[in-house]
């Protein structure tokens, strides 16, 4: 008997997770933990499981049950220690010892070395077995793990963790001033339930095409109950954006039953469409999710919506065809703009 740590990428399709525990099971296997991850082409899912199998068995018997790019590595009964309680304990760690951020991020990620580095930031690693953490404008740790490549949802971890070891920010709450390319100044808010009229003006102020591509119908008027969700802070994070006393933007980050993922939409009115507008508000959602600890933000947005495609598209997202052919599905990995 021996502890594996075996990792594969699945599609999202439902089953395809217990398939592969059937897989382990068929192999004598006793899965001890499990972690599920999004990633920028599907899902990870890593198991640590006490199995009699050889490795090689593993990874074939696991191919077959759906998964990609299997990777099977030894593991210790130290790997078994409860995820949160070990992140809690290594966060308390550096929230005394801020300076020994490599070490404690090493730890986090179980990376082989860990290190400063100092020069320009890095974006777009080659090598799948390094991550770089930006901590500061000229500052950063790079990691290096050698069996397992670093995965989103484990660079939205680092993201998160590293903060703790930085000086506090203004709170999220305060209001924020933008200017737009062409000199026009907004202010970025969290939505709350003053803005419930100025919301409604917004949506009759704006178009039926732009209502259609925000909520795929053209929606006559915002029903209270979804104003209401949007506003709820424990389902999402959602923002205004004002000038001169009207709201003209409005951005919502809605949290999915996937606990990597959030969801966002943004609706920009007409005549303050094509200024940016919305480009700084999809951004300041996306830095949010960040915050909040996701991995990734997705859209679900109209084929023929053309602007929001341009939008995600200058964002780093990656887009693909749902099962309606009048429907993509766009995925932002927040480590995009994680420096930005």
């Amino acid at each position: 008997m021996g502890f594996l740590r075996i990792r594969t990428t699945v599609d999202e399709r439902p089953g395809r997770l217990a398939s592969l525990a059937a897989a382990l099971a068929d192999r004598g296997g006793n899965i001890l933990g499990l972690s599920v991850q999004p990633d920028t082409d599907g899902t990870v899912d890593e198991f640590v499981a006490d199995i009699p199998a050889h490795p090689e068995t593993v990874r074939q018997a696991l191919e077959a049950a759906g998964g990609r790019r299997v990777q099977v590595v030894p593991a210790t009964a130290h790997e078994l220690t409860d995820e949160p309680t070990r992140a809690l304990l290594l966060a308390s760690r550096l929230r005394s010892m801020p300076w020994r951020l490599p070490q404690l991020l090493a730890e986090l990620l179980r990376a082989d070395d860990a290190r400063w580095i100092y020069g320009e930031p890095v974006h777009d690693l080659p090598d799948p077995a390094l991550l770089v953490v930006p901590v500061a404008a000229r500052r950063a740790v790079r990691l290096r793990r050698g069996e397992l490549p670093f995965t989103s949802t484990e660079a939205a971890r680092a993201a998160a963790f590293a903060r703790l070891a930085q000086p506090a920010v203004e709170q999220e709450g305060a209001d924020r001033g933008v200017k737009l390319a062409d000199g026009a100044e907004v202010t970025l808010r969290p939505l709350t339930s003053i803005y419930r009229e100025a919301v409604r003006d917004l949506h009759d102020r704006c178009s039926p095409e732009s209502r259609r591509f925000r909520y795929f119908t053209a929606l006559p008027a915002l029903p209270e109950r979804v104003f209401d969700r949007m506003c709820d802070r424990n389902r999402g994070h959602s923002l205004v954006a004002g000038h001169d006393g009207q709201v003209v933007g409005l951005a919502n980050l809605l949290f999915t039953s996937d606990p990597g993922s959030a969801e966002m939409a943004v609706l920009v009115e007409d005549r303050w469409q094509g200024r940016g507008l919305g480009t700084v508000m999809a951004r300041a959602l996306v830095h949010a999710a960040r915050d909040l600890g996701y991995a990734e933000v997705r859209a679900t947005l109209l084929s023929d919506n053309v602007r929001m495609r341009r939008l995600l598209l200058s964002l780093g997202a990656t887009l693909g065809y749902t099962e309606d052919p009048g429907v993509v599905a766009a995925r932002l990995p927040v480590g995009v703009l994680a420096s930005a």
